[in-house]
């Protein structure tokens, strides 16, 4: 094991990456473990108020993350350690602003709402990427050989990319910077009916294409989506509370 550690890791360089990707993962485990056991009052576990004010964990993140991000650009090159622990404070900051996402898109608290989830979607997606990272690839670096000229690949692929995020697939699309074969088939396939590019595309124009989106969303897409919530809430709780932005748009 440490011999692979050392190979693979700290020989590559990617010991600051190693840390920031488990201080990411170990952040947010704490973080929901401990707004859990707030939820359900359990012990001295409590929020954090100033007065009348709650105090929202993604402020103490901005901190470490300005602390991290600054202790990264202040030390020499040469203080591998440091980078390493830096990026490791950088990763705690990252995961309290992610847990709070939510918050940060709507400006509304809407942590154990439905729209709360945006944040565990976010933390997956970053704990993804990193990972990808981690294990050596790069994104927009997909070698075809010596016939396509790098600058029209990432053109492309970058084009590709922005098709399969409006229609709906944001997976595909964040996995395809590093797989851009995926980008290809993200692209050409039927989009998400409630994507930019259904209502844009062929929302009024095509119903028939609307319908087979339909389908296949309530076939193949809906129950995916319900093992994400599950696998989801088993980690981060339940987000049960009734919709706060719904109730005031019917107001």
């Amino acid at each position: 094991m440490g011999d692979w550690f050392q190979h693979t890791i700290i020989a590559t360089g990617r010991l600051s990456l190693f840390c920031f990707f488990v201080m990411l993962i170990v952040a947010f485990i704490a973080t929901r473990i401990n707004v859990r056991l707030i939820r359900a009052k359990v012990g001295w576990f409590r929020d954090v108020n100033v007065g009348e004010m709650h105090i929202h964990h993604v402020v103490f993140g901005v901190v470490l993350m300005l602390v991290g991000g600054v202790t990264q650009i202040v030390l020499a090159p040469a203080s591998q350690i440091g980078h390493a622990v830096a990026a490791g404070v950088f990763g705690v900051g990252s995961a309290l602003v992610l847990d709070e996402f939510a918050l940060i898109l709507h400006l509304h608290d809407v942590y154990w709402e439905e729209e709360g989830r945006t944040s565990v979607d976010a933390v997956f997606i970053a704990v993804a990427v990193t990972g990808l990272l981690l294990i050596g690839l790069r994104p927009l670096t997909w070698d075809y050989g010596p016939l396509v000229n790098p600058a029209v690949l990432i053109v492309g692929n970058l084009v590709l990319a922005v098709i399969t995020l409006l229609k709906g697939k944001i997976w595909t699309g964040m996995a395809g910077l590093f797989v851009p074969p995926m980008l290809l088939v993200g692209a050409i396939r039927l989009a998400r009916p409630g994507s930019p590019w259904a209502r844009w595309v062929f929302a009024r124009r095509s119903p028939r294409k609307m319908a087979r989106a339909l389908r296949r969303e309530e076939k193949w897409r809906r129950p995916a989506i319900r093992a994400k919530i599950a696998f989801q809430e088993f980690l981060s709780g339940r987000h049960d509370l009734p919709s706060t932005r719904r109730a005031r748009r019917r107001t």
